[in-house]
């Protein structure tokens, strides 16, 4: 026969509506319940360190591809100076900062030209720097900002050979005053010997005027910048489409003779 005392462990048997079982329902309650994470848990408006910006990310892209495209146009002015190729190399001038101000805008192409003119200052010296930034660095802000704007391919050209026109006056206007000599007279020179043999040629025997060659060279010289600017919108039709930074399309008898669309 079993006795059973009051302070026995074996007196105390656990049935289900026991304090300590519901003490251990209540807890698992407790714990089931799915706002306890957020409770024990709360949210802080800590952001992450390791997030990135994409304002400065922009920026920084911005930065970079200013430098490059700085160094690049300098990098072609300098081999052209010291190993000139004829015109391949000169097409080339003002595509960089044209460039820039497709990719981003006319700040970027400021940037870009003011760095190849500081990089050249250093370089080749002031004189050389000047002469990129006139007319090159100024015909690629023209060209990138008509390119940017849907411009008809004639009024960009138009306009960059007026700029061009005015850099070649006022590269010899530089020179003239740093060698001491007037450098149009030479201009001159030439002009009026191919005047003289254009009138021989078609029997007249009049003899042309100053006036007449001063304008004849001129106009010799707008035509110059015209074709300069013509080969430069077709290598820079051929060059940026493929870099994704597309230009304006080209007349219908341009992409007929080229077999572009």
């Amino acid at each position: 026969m079993n006795h059973s005392f009051p302070g026995d462990d074996n007196s105390r048997s656990k049935s289900p509506g026991t304090r300590d079982d519901r003490s251990l329902e209540e807890s698992n309650w407790v714990d089931d319940d799915p706002n306890l994470e957020s409770i024990s848990k709360p949210k802080t408006s800590v952001a992450d360190p390791f997030k990135k910006s994409p304002l400065k990310n922009s920026h920084t892209l911005v930065m970079v591809e200013t430098a490059f495209l700085a160094s690049t146009a300098s990098l072609i002015w300098l081999i052209n100076y010291y190993f000139p190729l004829g015109p391949i190399l000169k097409i080339f001038f003002p595509i960089p900062v044209a460039l820039a101000y497709l990719r981003w805008s006319n700040r970027a192409s400021w940037m870009t030209t003011l760095v190849s003119v500081l990089l050249l200052t250093v370089l080749m010296g002031p004189p050389r720097s000047i002469i990129y930034l006139i007319p090159y660095g100024l015909m690629g802000v023209q060209l990138g900002a008509c390119w940017r704007r849907g411009a008809h391919w004639w009024f960009s050209i138009f306009t960059g050979a007026l700029i061009g026109t005015s850099g070649f006056f006022f590269r010899f206007w530089l020179f003239s005053i740093l060698l001491g000599e007037d450098l149009w007279l030479y201009v001159i020179t030439q002009v009026t010997e191919i005047v003289d043999w254009v009138f021989l040629r078609l029997g007249l025997l009049a003899q042309p005027s100053v006036l007449l060659i001063q304008i004849i060279a001129v106009l010799m010289i707008f035509l110059n910048d015209l074709i300069y600017l013509f080969a430069v919108h077709l290598v820079a039709l051929l060059v940026l489409d493929r870099l994704g930074n597309p230009i304006p399309r080209p007349p219908e008898w341009v992409q007929v003779l080229l077999d572009y669309e």
